[in-house]
This record gives structure tokens, sequence and C-alpha cells, in this order.
């Protein structure tokens, strides 16, 4: 028996409804045909196709393009605090099940549209959480969805110390908040001294700012990637490029690496990276330096080959469709440079975390770097993010990561 809504109703174009049967829960702002009913900035609204059949129901954003975001297709869901909490305990229960136990120390809990919590991120860094809100509606229950969260966690062994808001992101501005950082104060408890806590990932050690680190504090989506980096890595000499705070370049030396030499633009994340060497005494294998890879490779070309394993690991080159065509540029300036370095039997990691620059235009980027270098590419691998940022299909943004292991032949 479907569940009485008092919900406003919002019909959409059959574009729209057609996007909704493929999967994506978006409805943007120039899809609604019409409404009915009074309607309140991050309350729930029901989504209708222009026949009058029930699409779903989702959370509403007057002042975004991305005017609902769906949270259910199910007629008969009530939305009340147990319809959350089978959702939160759907996704720990879901990080368990593909994850080793000592992966969780460090994970993704709640990955926004993929786990059905729009515009919400959740990453566990071992005693602290981490939260970023980017809609409306997700900021309109987060005082009854955190404490929930924490609790469940604690209640399977999890210590939690304490949680933290990261929401310093102008996306939030599209949806009409403010930005901050601050601790989120859970009920009857002190929020804690630091914002630091020490995570062990693949056996590495790491110091993570919740405060002041990048994004969220630190980068989760990598975790396997890296863990397929060390085992390369074995009595090779590495050139880490774009290290950011030292994460492929420790794999590599924690797998048993000749030498490696870290690189990153700022100054800040190579200190960063210095002090992670020092954290796991990895100090006789490896230096960190601090330059522009854009420069560093061209003048690297001009001294014998030394280097028999680069890594390009890069920020998102591209935030939209818009500035795709210089992104897919700059990739391919980096591999095409980086290709030319490596010897005969030489290995290239590479990768791009922007989902704008799609697979099919960063492999024909591979392709035409590979010509121009002269050089054929034997594929080890082709991997994405890693489990607990699962792709949801028919949602094209959580497919954002590709990363290509190759031998130089």
């Amino acid at each position: 028996m479907k569940a009485e809504r008092s919900y406003p109703r919002f019909t959409v174009t059959n574009k729209a409804a057609a996007a909704i049967h493929r999967g994506h829960p978006w409805v943007y702002d120039a899809e609604v045909v019409s409404i009915e009913g009074e309607t309140e900035n991050g309350q729930l609204v029901d989504v209708l196709g222009k026949k009058g059949q029930y699409l779903g129901t989702g959370f509403l954003s007057e002042q975004s393009k991305i005017r609902v975001r769906l949270i259910s297709r199910n007629a008969n869901d009530r939305f009340d605090e147990a319809f959350w909490e089978r959702k939160l305990r759907w996704a720990w229960e879901y990080r368990k099940t593909v994850m080793d136990e000592a992966d969780l120390d460090c994970c993704r809990v709640i990955f926004g549209e993929a786990d059905a919590f729009p515009g919400l991120t959740v990453d566990k860094f071992h005693d602290l959480l981490s939260v970023q809100v980017l809609s409306i509606g997700m900021e309109g229950i987060k005082e009854m969805l955190i404490p929930k969260l924490v609790s469940i966690l604690r209640e399977d062994g999890q210590t939690i110390r304490g949680v933290y808001e990261r929401n310093d992101v102008a996306l939030r501005e599209k949806e009409g908040m403010q930005q901050y950082k601050a601790w989120f104060s859970l009920p009857g408890e002190e929020v804690p001294d630091s914002p630091i806590t020490e995570i062990t990932e693949n056996g590495v050690k790491y110091l993570v700012d919740v405060e002041n680190g990048q994004k969220t504090g630190f980068f989760l989506d990598q975790k396997y990637n890296r863990r397929a980096v060390s085992r390369l890595a074995k009595g090779k000499t590495v050139l880490d490029c774009f290290t950011h705070t030292g994460s492929f370049a420790l794999n590599a030396a924690m797998g048993g690496a000749k030498h490696v030499t870290a690189v990153d633009v700022s100054e800040s994340a190579v200190e960063m990276a210095r002090a992670n060497v020092v954290r796991n005494g990895l100090e006789d294998v490896m230096e960190c330096v601090a330059a522009n890879v854009f420069d560093l490779l061209p003048q690297l070309e001009k001294e014998p080959k030394k280097y028999d394993f680069i890594i390009l690991d890069p920020p998102a080159f591209t935030k939209s469709r818009k500035t795709v065509a210089n992104a897919i540029t700059g990739y391919k300036e980096i591999n095409y440079r980086a290709m030319r370095l490596l010897p005969r039997g030489g290995y290239l990691a590479t990768c791009s975390c922007s989902h704008f620059a799609t697979e099919e235009k960063f492999l024909a980027m591979l392709h035409d770097a590979a010509k121009d270098a002269g050089v054929q590419l034997r594929q080890i691998e082709a991997r994405q993010q890693s489990c607990d940022h699962p792709i949801l299909w028919g949602v094209e943004e959580t497919n954002y990561l590709k990363f290509y292991l190759f031998q130089v032949v």
C-alpha cells in the first residue's frame, strides 16, 4: 500500500524522467514543468512524470541548478529516523564487506550520491570523522544523521574521538549555505583538543589534519592503487610527480624501491612529505623536492636516464567541460615527457581524477603521447577508485578516477 504523502509535487520533463529511470538522482531547474503545493528550501518533494507516475522523492534546493536530489524511488518509503538509520547501517555494512578489517581504519564511509546521501561525504581517519555537507537537504538533517552514524560505528567497536565539519567549499554557496570549518558538537560530549590523528594505510603511517588538510584531510581513493605501485617498486629507482604529502612515493619505498624522489610544487606539501618519510623511517631511501613538474620533466630529459619507474598523480586539471581540451593538453605533456624519460622496460603509473576527462579521452591522450614519444605501452593494469568510493551506474559523476600501470617496451 502506498504511503500517504503531503509533499509538494514536481512534474518533470520526459528527459528528466528518462535520466531517473537510468538511475541518475538529479533533476535540474530547467527540467521542472510544474509545481503543486507550497515549497520550502531543503524540504522533501515528490517527483512525477508528465503522466503523473511517481518517479521518486528528494530534497528541494531552490538556489541550485540541481533543483531536486532524489533519495528514494520507493513510493512506500517513510522518511523518518528509522529510514535514515537503515541507510547509514547499509553504507557501513557495505564497507565492512568489500574492505579488509585493517582498511576500515581510514576509509570513506559515505560517498554522496553513490550511497544515496546526496551532497554528503564522511571520511573516517582512525578516531576522527571528517564531514562535508554540500546540499541544503543534508544540511537540514545532519544534526540527526551524524550522531546516529557515530553511534553505529562505536557499536561496531570503532573508536570515534570527534567529528569535524570541512564545509569550506564554494559549492555550498550555490545551495545558499555559508562556508565554514568547525567541530561538530556531539550531544553530551566535549569537542576534541586536536584535529590531528595518525592513520595507517597499506602499512604506511601518516599524520592527518582534518582541519587544514586537502579536501577532507587526506586522499583515500587511491588506497589500492598505491598498493599496486608498491608491488612493482621493488629494486626500482622511482620518480613520484605531484606527490602531495608523499603517499605514492612512500608506498614505493615501503615496497622495496632502491630510491624514490618525490616532487611537488607546494613547499608545504613537500615539508609534510618529509615528515612522513621520517615517521616511516625511510630517510635512506627517499628524498622530497619542491619543483614544478612541468619544468622538471623537460630538464630531466637532458640528463642520462636514471628513473625506471615514474608515477604521475596530478590534481584535477579540469573541473568543468569547458576546460577539458586544455586539461588533455596538460595530461599529454606530462605523460609524453615521462615516456621519453623511461628506458625500455621501465614502468609508468598514470592517472586522472577528473570525471570530465573521461576514460575515452584519457586513453586517446595516452595513445597520442606514446606515438609522439616513439614508444609502445604494455598495459599491466587498469584500475579505478577504491571500493569505499563505489561507482553507481547511471551516475557518471561517481566514476571519476582513471589509473593505469604500463611497461614501456
